[in-house]
């Protein structure tokens, strides 16, 4: 039988998830409370949320006037941020209306798609100095974050700033002070935070359904030897791209292609597989185990296969203050299984990624010729989280509420990946003092 707090529980997400028919849902499940078993229950939250994969972008609450609406500018032209900042261009409340890269043709492009009354800047500093931008989405490499962030809220702006937040732990706790200092709205870019059926996770969680988890596995895997093809027709036109400004603070050096679009496997810019891609599942891994930093880590990796810095195969293991281990596998060779997580409990494991959720329960016999048992909870999202994280953010710039993934998260996940990179590089196990932020041994 399962008990009313869990009942409760279930029903306060789904008034988060379905706004004012939610009473009307939990009424239906509180009516089939007693007598029915752990099993049928679980089903019932599992079509419950369901609806959860129709949720798009929520209209605003009421009609806006032309002095209402937010004022955006992008900082950083690149995949990613082409591709975020068009979902700020499609939500109703939003003008976009500045676009800032060194490349010029990216910013060409953006202001392009952007409309007319977008204007284009080499110089992020020429749109911070605009009295009229409200906010601005960051999505520069790594090693410009830091700057680009502090100079924005110090300019008066809201920005999102696109994972991981910092190139170093040090940084992070300068954009830190920097946010609480200026009361700033800041959303970092860990949209699991957002997405409805990672929240549903994070409950399931809390309300006890996996019993005890004391191992977390969780991978990456993404197939950068199958884009050789597409690297090599890529042609950067350097007339028109300032490498020195691209450059910053990092050291002075002569321009290569690998760097400028690999940028992420340098270690003067990015971090490799642990800041780009460990950092969302150690935030989601963080806020469903209630911990805000490892206390150790061990890290092996090198490079088998492409002409970098950063490993392209990696794996790293973190212990955590209660009671639980935490590992990670990445490699850049193959994107069979692409990423997720695996919650391993003494009365359920949860299998989690971008994709779906699924619940499996120990002590239920297997069928013949299956690896798991029937899945008490499977649901599928139908949409991209980011848009769902975009909209948080506006409602945060208007609320002035902390949004779901405000800046003390963000470097908190940064720097988990962070730490494992220091374990890689000193080839020792790594002991971590969250209070002093510094390695004990």
């Amino acid at each position: 039988m399962l008990s009313f707090v869990f009942v409760l529980t279930v029903q306060h997400v789904m008034i988060n998830l379905f706004g004012k028919n939610a009473k009307a849902e939990g009424e239906k499940m509180k009516l089939k409370r007693e007598g029915v078993t752990r099993r049928e229950f679980l089903k019932d939250v599992a079509a419950a949320g369901t609806g959860m994969a129709a949720l798009g972008v929520p209209a605003p609450a009421r009609a806006l006037g032309a002095n209402d609406r937010i004022r955006m500018a992008l900082i950083g032209c690149g995949g990613r941020g082409s591709y975020v900042f068009s979902i700020f261009r499609n939500n109703p409340d939003v003008d976009v209306i500045a676009v800032c890269d060194v490349y010029e043709p990216r910013r060409l492009e953006q202001q392009q798609l952007s409309g007319p009354q977008t204007q284009a800047y080499a110089d992020y500093h020429e749109v911070l100095d605009r009295k009229d931008v409200d906010a601005v989405l960051i999505a520069t490499p790594n090693h410009w974050h830091k700057q680009v962030l502090i100079d924005a809220v110090h300019a008066g702006k809201d920005a999102y700033c696109e994972k991981p937040i910092m190139h170093s732990i040090e940084e992070g706790v300068e954009m830190v002070k920097a946010v609480q200092e200026t009361g700033r709205v800041v959303q970092t870019g860990t949209q699991q935070r957002s997405w409805p059926h990672w929240i549903l996770g994070k409950q399931l969680v809390a309300d006890g359904i996996l019993g005890d988890v004391y191992l977390i596995h969780t991978y990456w895997y993404q197939d950068y030897v199958g884009r050789r093809d597409w690297f090599a027709k890529q042609a950067i036109d350097t007339s028109k791209l300032n490498w020195k400004m691209w450059l910053g603070d990092a050291p002075d050096q002569p321009f290569t292609k690998e760097k400028y679009i690999y940028w992420r496997f340098y270690w003067d810019f990015g971090g490799g597989i642990l800041t780009d891609l460990l950092t969302h599942w150690i935030d989601a891994i963080q806020w469903y185990q209630d911990q805000t930093a490892p206390m150790t880590a061990t890290t092996t990796g090198d490079l088998y296969f492409m002409n970098w810095q950063c490993p392209d195969t990696i794996t790293a293991a973190y212990e955590y203050p209660g009671k639980f281990n935490v590992t990670f596998t990445g490699v850049l060779n193959s994107s069979i299984d692409a990423g997720g997580i695996a919650f391993r409990g003494t009365k359920a494991t949860l299998k989690i990624d971008r994709a779906h959720l699924a619940v499996y329960p120990e002590g239920i016999p297997r069928q013949p010729y299956k690896e798991y048992p029937e899945a008490e909870i499977y649901i599928r999202s139908e949409h991209d989280g980011t848009i769902d994280h975009v909209r948080n953010f506006l409602d945060c710039v208007r609320s002035r509420k902390v949004p779901n993934a405000g800046i003390q998260v963000g470097f908190e996940a940064a720097r988990a990946s962070l730490i494992g990179n220091i374990a890689l590089k000193r080839g020792l196990k790594t002991v971590w003092d969250a209070a002093a932020q510094k390695v004990l041994s």
